[in-house]
């Protein structure tokens, strides 16, 4: 079974899943509930308490000494920048040498691919805008939107279909996106977005032969969406 390269992090407790309107602002929603909401890596937003305040001054210190241990390194600090959301950094970069921007790592993972895991929409617009490649492909065959759509980051992943990303792109194991995010107990954003697409393939089978369907009535509280395509599911070519 494929993995989705992701920093060490506990799964969600469905007690403190939240239901928020799909207008909500998922950037602002992070602010104030990153600590409920799961993104698919820690979440670098603090809480209002003195200790933490002080605790995220201590952060941005090591930020600054990653950052400084990295810097005759350009690719590797771009990759590890556009995970941590070091956006200026980011931006430095680029400007500095935007040939870097499709750098990867051991893995294939690119930039686009690491800020699209951990849902840095800001980001991830930075290096679209400077070439970055959301076609591009990781060993197992994870595009960005692959990325996204496994943590339900549901603003990146609209931003990345804005730009071309192939909604029914399959990886080696032959999952879309839209598999991903049936696999997420808290994916209503993401999965109301990809079925409203017109040009999704819901059909579309895994290498297990399960369609996103199949996996979202055993995972997700939010299988019934999948009735926004119900009535289209048998006339659309699934190629």
């Amino acid at each position: 079974m494929e993995k989705e390269k992701v920093n060490d992090v506990g799964k969600p407790d469905p007690e403190n899943s939240l239901d928020f309107s799909e207008h909500s602002d998922q950037l602002e929603l992070l602010k104030t509930h990153g600590h409920l909401i799961p993104t698919g890596t820690q979440s670098l937003w603090g809480g209002d308490s003195d200790e933490d305040e002080e605790q995220d001054e201590k952060n941005e210190e090591w930020y600054q000494l990653q950052e400084k241990k990295m810097e005759k390194d350009p690719s590797k600090l771009l990759l590890w920048a556009a995970e941590k959301n070091r956006l200026t950094t980011v931006q430095r970069l680029l400007s500095e040498n935007a040939t870097h921007v499709n750098t990867r790592d051991e893995d294939e993972y690119t930039p686009l691919h690491r800020a699209a895991y951990s849902g840095h929409l800001d980001v991830v617009r930075e290096l679209i805008a400077h070439g970055a490649n959301v076609h591009a492909v990781t060993v197992d065959g994870w595009t960005p939107l692959h990325s996204a759509c496994k943590w339900n980051n549901a603003r990146v992943a609209s931003f990345l279909l804005q730009h071309d990303a192939d909604i029914n792109a399959q990886t080696k194991g032959l999952l879309t996106p839209l598999h991903l995010a049936a696999g997420h107990q808290d994916s209503k954003d993401t999965l109301e977005l990809l079925l409203m697409n017109r040009y999704i393939k819901p059909g579309l089978k895994n290498n297990l032969e399960e369609t996103a369907f199949d996996i979202a009535r055993r995972t997700s509280i939010y299988h019934y969406l999948f009735e926004i395509v119900e009535g289209c599911t048998n006339s659309l070519p699934q190629s």
